[in-house]
């Protein structure tokens, strides 16, 4: 029977603080589970290109990206979920008689296919990212794990209205996520350990976010942050101190794991 154990950790308010640094406390906990044989991954909304220097500078090889659409373990890919091409392409359509924008992210890039708009320019600056390239025919030969919608709440509803199978999620004032529907970090857990061979009561998982609760409710134990919103430390086991509060170390403290 496999009893070794794997700890999932978001990466925004989770394993970087406000100001997007690891806590060093954070750091010397990572390299402790290492060494103690526990594995250790990634379960994050971005794209795998947005989080390469990170998993390069904590020596992580496992990981979750795009909120459970592309799930990688070292150089095996484990879980693919893209977007329906006909979908994205009947949505573009829509949105260019908008004139709303959008950007297309597979595991390898991002790029829009407007040039120079101002919504898709503050929307990045406050990612504190650059404007994506230009490839209007991106999406055209790839597969798409996530696009991005650049338009106002009070426009968004005929969106959500028509088209049932995507699943709509506004993350800044004129932008939403596009993703496939019922993707979750959850759903790429679950593949993870089925594909690794561990037990479901054998994982744990680090969160704050809103798309961390279905993840926190699936793993073995559920590790909420202290800066975690509260619907997210309702389903949590465990309810930690905040990320620049030594909220990770404390956290595998509680849980037995350190």
């Amino acid at each position: 029977m496999n009893n070794e154990k794997i700890v999932f950790f978001d990466i925004d308010g989770t394993l970087l603080d406000h100001d997007k640094q690891i806590p060093a406390s954070t750091r010397e906990s990572l390299k402790k589970l290492t060494e103690n044989g526990i594995h250790v991954a990634i379960a994050t909304g971005r794209a795998p290109f947005m989080f390469a220097n990170l998993r390069e500078d904590l020596g992580i090889n496992t990981f979750i990206s795009f909120n459970g659409q592309y799930v990688k373990h070292e150089d095996n890919v484990v879980l693919t979920n893209p977007l329906s091409k006909e979908e994205i392409t009947s949505l573009e359509e829509a949105a260019k008689e908008n004139n709303h924008p959008m950007v297309f992210l597979d595991h390898e890039a991002m790029m829009s296919n407007h040039d120079q708009h101002p919504h898709i320019m503050k929307s990045m600056d406050d990612l504190k990212m650059h404007y994506p390239g230009y490839d209007p025919s991106y999406y055209h030969s790839r597969e798409i794990y996530q696009a991005l919608l650049f338009c106002e709440s009070k426009e968004e509803a005929n969106y959500r209205n028509t088209y049932g199978n995507l699943d709509f999620i506004r993350w800044h004032d004129f932008s939403m996520d596009v993703i496939p529907p019922g993707g979750s970090k959850a759903r790429g857990i679950e593949a993870m350990i089925e594909h690794l061979g561990f037990k479901r009561e054998n994982t744990y998982a680090f969160g704050d976010a809103l798309n961390d609760i279905e993840m926190l409710k699936f793993a073995g134990t559920g590790i909420a942050m202290g800066n975690a919103y509260e619907e997210v430390k309702k389903v949590a086991d465990v309810i930690t101190d905040p990320v620049d509060q030594n909220g990770i170390r404390s956290g595998l403290e509680k849980v037995g794991l350190l």
